[in-house]
C-alpha cells in the first residue's frame, strides 16, 4: 500500500463536531508502509457534514496519524468510515448513528461523499477501513503499540496475524478473537471478546464485523475499555488473507469499485445499492447549503 503525494498533516477535534479545520498539529510521520505525511502551515478548511455526520479526516495520511497519536496518549476512540450503505443505515437505526457521533474520527469510504467534498472546495479523499490496517501496523510497530484483531473466523485471523507479522517485523499482535454466526454487539460474546481485548493490553483493535455491528460493538468499547481505539474495518482482514478479493485499484481510484462488487455478487448487493443510489439526490440537496456557504466564504 503506497500514498506517494505529500500531504499535510492537520488533525480533527477528538469528538465528530463540525469544525472549521483541524485544532493542532502534530510531528510528521513517514510510515513504513509508504504513507508519507509532512506539516506545512495549517490552512482552514470546512469539513463535510453528511446526514449530520461529519468528515473530520480528510485523508489517510492524516487518519493514521491521528489514530496513532490518539493511541499512544492512551485515549479511548473509536474509527468510523462513512459510504452511503451506512447512510441508509444511518436513517433507520438510532443506536447506529449514536454509534457514529460518538467516533472521534470518521474517514469518507464512499466515492459519492468525496464528490460532494470537492463541490465544496474541500479536499476529502477516499479513505476506507481496508486501507487503514496496513499503515497503521506499521506505525503500531514503530511505536511499539499493541494491536488486537476481532472478526471474521479463526483461519482468517490465523492468516492475517502471520501475515501482518511478517510484514511489519516486531509488531505486536496481542490477541485475536473471532466471533460466531449472528455475533450481537450486546451479548454475553460481546462481554468476553471486550475482556480479552482489556485483558490482552492492545492499544489498538481492528474489529471486522461489518456495519453495523463493529460500530455498535465500537461504541461500548468507549465506555468499557481503557486506553484502547477500536477502528472500523469492515472485510480488511479478509482481504488480508486473501479469503476475498479486493477490487483492482483502477476500480478503486476510479470510483467503481461498488461496480466491481455487484458484478461478483449481484443477488446479494444488487438490492443494497439500489438504496444507495435512492440517497443520492437527497444528500446532494442537503448538501447545497454547505457548498454555497464555503463557496461564498472562499471568495470572501
Amino acid at each position: 500500500m503506497s500514498v506517494k503525494k505529500i500531504f499535510d498533516t492537520q488533525f480533527p477535534s477528538r469528538s465528530n463536531a463540525p469544525v472549521d479545520g483541524p485544532p493542532r498539529m502534530r510531528p510528521s510521520i513517514t510510515s513504513s508502509a509508504g504513507v508519507d505525511m509532512l506539516e506545512p502551515p495549517a490552512q482552514l478548511q470546512p469539513n463535510l457534514t453528511v446526514d449530520g455526520i461529519t468528515i473530520n479526516v480528510p485523508s489517510l495520511p492524516e487518519a493514521v496519524s491521528s489514530i496513532v497519536s490518539a493511541a499512544q496518549d492512551g485515549d479511548n476512540f473509536s474509527v468510523c468510515t462513512l459510504n452511503l450503505d451506512h447512510v441508509v443505515q444511518l436513517q433507520h437505526h438510532a443506536n447506529f448513528r449514536a454509534a457514529y457521533r460518538r467516533a472521534r474520527f470518521v474517514t469518507a469510504d464512499g466515492f459519492p461523499i468525496v464528490v460532494l467534498s470537492r463541490l465544496m472546495g474541500t479536499r476529502i479523499e477516499r479513505t476506507t477501513g481496508a486501507d487503514l490496517v496496513e499503515p497503521v501496523c506499521a506505525e503500531a510497530r514503530k511505536k511499539g503499540l499493541p494491536v488486537f484483531l476481532l472478526g471474521a473466523n479463526d483461519l482468517t485471523l490465523n492468516v492475517t496475524a502471520r501475515r501482518l507479522s511478517e510484514r511489519f517485523q516486531g509488531l505486536q499482535i496481542a490477541g485475536c478473537f473471532a466471533p460466531g454466526p449472528g455475533f450481537d454487539p450486546y451479548s454475553s460474546e460481546a462481554d468476553a471478546a471486550i475482556e480479552r481485548i482489556r485483558a490482552s493490553g492492545a492499544r489498538l483493535c481492528f474489529v471486522a464485523l461489518g456495519a453495523p455491528r463493529q460500530e455498535l460493538f465500537a461504541a461500548r468499547c468507549l465506555d468499557e475499555l481503557n486506553g484502547t481505539g477500536v477502528l472500523c474495518i469492515g472485510a480488511a482482514l479478509d482481504f488480508i488473507a486473501g479469503t476475498q478479493n479486493r477490487a483492482p485499484s483502477i476500480a478503486r481510484r476510479t470510483g467503481l469499485e461498488w461496480a466491481w462488487r455487484m458484478l461478483r455478487e449481484p443477488r446479494r448487493l444488487g438490492p443494497r445499492y439500489i438504496k444507495c443510489m435512492k440517497v443520492v439526490p437527497r444528500l446532494v440537496a442537503r448538501t447545497i447549503p454547505q457548498i454555497v456557504q464555503a463557496r461564498m466564504r472562499k471568495a470572501a
